[in-house]
């Protein structure tokens, strides 16, 4: 709850001036729906949702028990279907909105010893694809956002082994990207009409090779993996 009302005063800071922020288990379906229908009924309807909800686990696939695996994907595949199916009905009635799904490069970039993360991130922009095709009708845009490491918290609470954790944290902290400047370049390329955002640039290229050349490019993640058991050996 410090945080939230931290984030809030910080976004109020910036002009927002009507700003608010309210806690809800993103796992509740009820609550999620409650919060966001009495957010948009009291409002006079709601334009644009960023879900964004999102935990972190790590571990090869045999060392990553189920309950991790039911954990993330209850907040991170789930959560945003339930925030989804509270926003939509609102953008329908208004005959438009935006709406964007925060994924992440390991959505395409499944590197090894990321198995629930990866499928969890893979299942956010599937749906998010399958819900631009049923919402564009309505007039409602669908983008899936796939950033690749950058500065965030995420990790403070990750069901990970300490050395995957310890490599996620140092990537985070190689990063020259803050999560302020992601959300603004998310939401600039979403409202342009962009469908798969992926960035820093580099990670754009990482996707271009995933989609051209699947096989090679498997090949070559399995080639990373050697070369790090290699230096632990």
């Amino acid at each position: 709850m410090a945080r939230l009302a931290e984030a809030v005063l910080a976004i109020r800071g910036k002009g927002a001036a009507h700003c608010e922020g309210h806690a809800v288990d993103i796992t509740d379906e009820r609550a999620v729906t409650a919060a966001i229908d009495e957010f948009a009924n009291r409002l006079g309807g709601l334009d644009l949702a960023l879900n964004s909800a999102g935990v972190a686990a790590a571990g090869d696939l045999l060392e990553t028990p189920a309950a991790d695996w039911r954990w993330i994907l209850d907040i991170n595949v789930l959560g945003i279907v339930y925030s989804c199916r509270a926003e939509a009905p609102h953008m329908i009635a208004a005959k438009g909105g935006l709406i964007v799904n925060v994924a992440s490069a390991a959505a395409f970039a499944c590197g090894s010893r990321m198995s629930a993360y990866n499928a969890s991130k893979a299942a956010v922009v599937a749906l998010s694809e399958t819900m631009f095709q049923e919402l564009a009708e309505h007039g409602i845009h669908v983008a899936a956002a796939m950033p690749g490491f950058f500065r965030t918290r995420l990790m403070e609470h990750a069901r990970a082994p300490e050395d995957a954790r310890g490599f996620a944290q140092k990537m985070m902290q190689r990063s020259n990207l803050e999560a302020d400047a992601v959300a603004a370049q998310v939401l600039g390329r979403a409202a342009d009409g962009a469908t798969h955002i992926v960035l820093p640039g580099g990670y754009r290229w990482l996707w271009r090779y995933k989609r051209l050349a699947p096989r090679a490019f498997l090949r070559w993640m399995t080639g990373i993996r050697r070369k790090a058991f290699t230096r632990k050996g």
